[in-house]
């Protein structure tokens, strides 16, 4: 796709074709952002399994023309039995099984108060309608793409062995190749359910009952009363002011300040050019210092140590924008943190715009599987620490530490974009190129979601922590970067999976409406 394509009547980016086109559908029905948001998140739980599912968290920005910002965190906490004494014996707490299922998947609990802030729109359509493309890809089958085939090879030590993955994901017992029909009937049941009795099943009705009794049976901490104690938070978004336009994110436990922190400490750079060394030392340096912030500061928002508002207002940027050195880089590295995941943007006729994340944390989360229900649930509970004096140590009730951070910037000239990406570590630092090629340096949206990028630190469950670079970028600027002593690994792919699936919609005030789809991904723009 070389193209930024266009459309009047709303549009829908997601990063599998099949959920960008359900969202579509949604809104050529009648349905509005958040409603064509639900139905692709139904749908791409289902054809994207490696990447997110039903039994993960989700993140919500919803711009409605006028009003302030909504945000919604639907990230769930360490269930009540998830206490340091239940990993008595481990140095950290497992990263694949049932032992590490021990946080509540908040996902379902965000569409229902998203549903609910879009309920004074007006003219609502039913659920059965917004589930009716997961359900039936669930039922009738989804191909299996290159990304989950590849993802499922590389994982499998880690995974084969986790309650109900090898039955639901396996093809007698090996991994499936591309192109394989994948059928997901107890999943599909699971969709049909919520769509007949409504989302709250999922937490307190017979649902959550089977769900709750499966996840105790196979040895996770989670419990009924878990998931009956679960509800979605409004919560108040942060928000960076820039000279043209104002970009929000989400507060903690997400690194929605370390995206907006790189954004606005590269603003006060000076950059005036796009690509050469200035623009990405100048998005290095920058992730840097934002991300030595968020290991100080990003944690359970009952426990933090300081306002993280306040570390985007203007002094704060400003001062920490004085210590990044225009022509050395500084040394590297730090903890990194991994992460697969979706993103998805939405734009319908009125204006409303929405910027939505879902995952699991690793590729297929925890691996467990329920078989009653096919829900595979996430690992998000594995960024607790076990070690007490840890910023992120484990305690019951409280929310894990979240790469996902959707990003929504509103333009004073009228122009609203909602953008974000996959990739755990890689998020922030994708958000910036995108956001920085587009507002800053004037590609089309296209280019700028198309263009070569990098990551700082590991992804993917990647150890290294240098400087990947895809190998698209010229050789000169590589050598200036290593001159100034950036540890560079330049990648073998022109687009890399490494770097992420990112997206973009932009809406212009003529009531115009951009989009780019990432080429790395299975994904398309998808207009009415």
């Amino acid at each position: 796709m070389i193209h930024t394509l266009k459309a009047l009547g709303g549009m829908l980016v997601a990063p599998h074709h099949l959920a960008a086109q359900a969202g579509r559908d949604v809104l050529r029905d009648g349905g509005n952002a958040v409603e064509a948001m639900v139905a692709a998140a139904a749908a791409i739980a289902v054809v994207y399994p490696h990447m997110n599912a039903i039994g993960g968290d989700g993140f919500w920005l919803i711009h409605e023309p006028g009003k302030p910002m909504v945000a919604i965190d639907a990230c769930g906490p360490a269930a009540a039995l998830a206490s340091r004494d239940f990993y008595a014996g481990l140095d950290a707490i497992p990263a694949r099984g049932p032992t590490a299922a021990l946080t509540v998947a908040g996902t379902i609990g965000g569409w229902a108060k998203a549903l609910e802030v879009a309920a004074p729109w007006g003219s609502a359509l039913p659920l059965s309608r917004l589930l009716a493309d997961g359900i039936r890809h669930a039922h009738h089958g989804v191909v299996v793409t290159n990304s989950q085939a590849q993802l499922t090879r590389d994982k499998l030590a880690g995974l084969k062995d986790a309650p109900g993955f090898a039955h639901t994901y396996l093809v007698n017992g090996a991994p499936p190749e591309a192109g394989h029909l994948l059928k997901q009937a107890a999943l599909g049941q699971t969709l049909a359910t919520l769509a007949e009795r409504g989302l709250d099943d999922f937490y307190r009705g017979e649902l959550g009952a089977r769900i709750g009794a499966e996840l105790e049976r196979v040895g996770s901490p989670l419990r009924t009363s878990d998931l009956a104690a679960y509800a979605a938070q409004l919560v108040e978004p942060l928000a960076v002011q820039l000279k043209d336009s104002t970009v929000y994110n989400l507060p903690p436990p997400t690194q929605g300040l370390a995206a907006l922190m790189i954004i606005g400490l590269f603003e006060r750079l000076g950059v005036t050019e796009g690509e050469g060394f200035a623009h990405l030392h100048g998005l290095v340096e920058a992730t840097k210092r934002a991300f030595r912030v968020r290991e100080r500061v990003v944690t359970d928002r009952s426990r933090l140590p300081a306002d993280p508002q306040s570390l985007l207002e203007a002094a704060a940027l400003d001062a920490l924008a004085a210590q990044i050195d225009s022509k050395k880089a500084l040394p590297w590295p730090d903890p990194a943190a991994p992460g697969d995941t979706i993103w998805m943007g939405a734009i319908d006729a009125q204006g409303r715009a929405v910027s939505f994340i879902q995952s699991v944390y690793w590729e297929f989360g925890s691996g467990t599987v329920l078989q009653d229900t096919g829900i595979c649930w996430q690992n998000r509970g594995t960024s607790f620490s076990l070690d007490p004096k840890a910023l992120n140590n484990l305690q019951p009730g409280l929310k894990p530490f979240h790469t996902l951070n959707p990003s929504l910037a509103v333009f004073h000239d009228g122009r609203v974009m909602p953008f974000g990406t996959m990739g755990g570590e890689g998020q922030p630092q994708t958000q910036a190129a995108v956001f920085t090629r587009y507002a800053r340096f004037g590609q089309p949206l296209q280019q700028a979601v198309s263009a070569p990028r990098w990551l700082l630190g590991r992804t993917w469950g990647d150890e290294s922590t240098t400087l990947k670079l895809e190998n698209r970028f010229d050789p000169a600027l590589v050598a200036q970067l290593r001159t100034a002593g950036h540890v560079v690994d330049v990648l073998p792919e022109a687009f890399s999976d490494t770097m992420g699936h990112a997206g973009a919609l932009v809406r212009h005030a003529s009531g115009v409406i951009e989009g780019a789809a990432d080429p790395r991904s299975d994904g398309l723009v998808a207009g009415v």
